[in-house]
């Protein structure tokens, strides 16, 4: 059984730094391209970040240079730096692990970003 375990999401005053982890069970983790995605309350699900196996990292242009994306194949985890976090980042964040047509989603964790 596949499960993408997120954790680390909270509340945070604009200009804080959040930690997100996703832990991957039920995988060849290694082999997978694992991504974070949002979705804000009204919005489509859109991309933050992704990291191919090999390690070769996608950020979107709206937290480049804020969120780095890495991933430890020893733990089965992959994790979602955020800096300088602003109140349009608050959503629901979400794990993504991808190979070929298989495709699994954890079932998120919410990042508010308030004063």
């Amino acid at each position: 059984q596949v499960q993408l375990v997120e954790s680390g999401g909270g509340l945070v005053q604009p200009g804080g730094s959040l930690r997100l982890s996703c832990a991957a069970s039920g995988i060849v983790f290694r082999m997978y391209t694992m991504g974070w995605y949002r979705q804000a309350p009204g919005k489509q699900r859109e991309l933050v970040a992704t990291i191919s196996r090999d390690a070769t990292t996608n950020t979107a242009d709206s937290v480049k240079g804020r969120f780095t994306i890495s991933r430890d194949n020893a733990k089965n985890t992959v994790y979602l730096q955020m800096n300088s976090l602003k109140p349009e980042d608050t959503a629901a964040y979400y794990c993504n692990a991808r190979h070929f047509s298989l495709d699994y989603w954890g079932q998120g964790t919410q990042v508010t970003v308030s004063s």
